[in-house]
């Protein structure tokens, strides 16, 4: 079931009626009822992994409660390091196994030596990264005593299974999210209203931005042989805006639905392409997978203590990783590199810490200097996204390549220059720039007009014929 589909503007009303209306005499019997809901809203994908999702739920739920009652550092060890490995065991047989069996025939192949892997013919399980993530971070959090664990099994399920965010985060962290779902919560019309806007906004993002430029990246990245310079950078724009659109768009709608049950979520953008670095680009985007790494991977590493090396290697470790993360492909990993490359300047000029303060222009020559630095941080980003969409690294190569043949012939580009499509974008980035001390556009003064304009938009713009999932559903 999809945030965007009929089926879950009929689900959405049903559960918040009885989680309002039928179930709101205890917290058990709400949380109860959103474990409910987000079963079967999993199931709508395939019922056939559920289970996986169940047993991860009490994998990590009994193995957290035997570490917090461990005697002995050799217990505790023992019950953390199943945890660990058998929950990246099954993110590494379903998401990853086919790729290093392949990867390694390949690499014996080179060699002259004929091998024919054995592969899964098997489907990604939605969402198995994200809700695998909200276990670790559990079972971490307990082995080193930051957190209790968690006795009672209705709230602990409903923290790994809660819908908003079950296929596609924000990540969770334990300390954020069990604290709400141990107490019952009362209805709060003004939370309510915020959660339409956000959902309003964020379908927005997806169904008129995201959809809108995914149709014309996808003509000009599937046929990239064919197409000029300027075509190609005006498909990488587009992807761009794509991805931004559709995952951020997504993170908007699971915010603004919870909020609608009382529950409020980590942020996962804040306004990304308005970045001055790449530094501060990745303390804006996906921010809850940042601050997992951070915590739970670059910081035990060492993070920024120790000689330069050591931070080079951990920034490096945690760029791969996190291009890993994204998927089983070489051209996810050259992504995550070329963002260490981009962000190794920055740790080396010890400037990696700068543009913590919010953004302001005025009419002087440090503000043009940030629009500059803004422009430049949204080209290198822009230029990373090639190799993230693209489907092999020849085709990203075959893709840069061809732009830097400098064929900037418009009367060939102008069919995907689309004037209307344009016209949207720079709405949209007007709209996010002026409201960019906000935690959403809507939220914020003349809510019912702005709410009926942006209904009218993706009236009048949205693409309702295609079904567009969303990007970040095979990760």
């Amino acid at each position: 079931m999809f945030f965007n589909s009929l089926a879950f503007a009929i689900f959405l009303p049903i559960v918040f009626f009885l989680y309002w209306f039928v179930f709101n005499k205890s917290k058990n019997a709400q949380n109860a009822l959103l474990i409910v809901a987000s079963y079967y809203f999993y199931s709508c994908w395939d019922w056939r992994f559920l289970f996986l999702l169940v047993f991860s739920t009490f994998l990590d739920y009994y193995t957290g409660i035997q570490i917090e009652k461990g005697k002995s550092d050799k217990s505790r060890k023992f019950w953390f390091w199943l945890s660990i490995i058998v929950n990246l065991g099954f993110l590494g047989v379903f998401k990853y196994y086919n790729f290093f069996a392949a990867s390694f025939s390949e690499l014996l192949n080179t060699v002259g030596i004929q091998a024919s892997p054995i592969l899964l013919e098997v489907i990604l399980p939605v969402g198995i990264s994200f809700y695998t993530f909200h276990g670790l971070s559990y079972v971490i959090d307990i082995y080193y005593k930051r957190i209790k664990a968690e006795y009672n099994f209705i709230d602990y399920s409903l923290f790994v299974s809660y819908f908003p965010l079950l296929v596609a985060g924000p990540i969770e962290r334990a300390t954020h999210l069990l604290p709400q779902v141990k107490v019952k919560r009362e209805f709060d019309f003004e939370k309510a209203k915020e959660g339409v806007g956000q959902i309003v906004w964020g379908l927005f993002k997806k169904i008129v931005i995201a959809d809108s430029c995914a149709i014309l990246a996808n003509q000009i990245f599937d046929n990239y042989e064919t197409m000029n310079s300027l075509s190609l950078i005006l498909g990488a724009v587009y992807f761009a805006f794509q991805i931004y659109g559709d995952f951020s768009g997504y993170s908007d709608i699971a915010l603004g639905v919870s909020k609608l049950f009382g529950i409020d979520l980590l942020k996962n953008f804040n306004y990304p392409y308005f970045s001055r670095d790449i530094a501060e680009f990745w303390r804006r985007w996906h921010i809850s997978l940042s601050s997992w790494f951070r915590d739970y991977l670059y910081i035990p590493l060492g993070g920024s203590k120790g000689s330069k090396f050591i931070q080079i290697r951990n920034v490096f470790i945690i760029f791969v990783i996190s291009g890993f993360w994204h998927g089983a492909n070489w051209t996810f990993i050259v992504w995550g590199l070329l963002n260490a490359v981009y962000f190794l300047p920055l740790l080396l000029l010890n400037k990696n810490r700068n543009n913590l303060e919010a953004i302001e222009l005025k009419a002087n020559f440090k503000s043009v200097q940030t629009l500059v630095s803004i422009l430049l941080t949204f080209g290198l980003t822009t230029f990373a996204w090639i190799f993230f969409r693209s489907d092999s690294i020849g085709n990203a190569l075959g893709y840069v390549k061809r732009i830097f043949l400098l064929d900037f012939n418009f009367s060939v580009t102008k069919s995907y220059f689309r004037i209307d499509l344009i016209v949207l974008l720079l709405l949209f980035n007007i709209i996010e720039w002026v409201n960019r001390e906000n935690s959403s556009p809507l939220n914020k003064g003349l809510y019912n007009l702005k709410l009926i304009f942006i209904i009218i938009l993706i009236i009048l713009f949205g693409q309702f014929g295609l079904k567009n999932e969303f990007i970040y559903f095979q990760f």
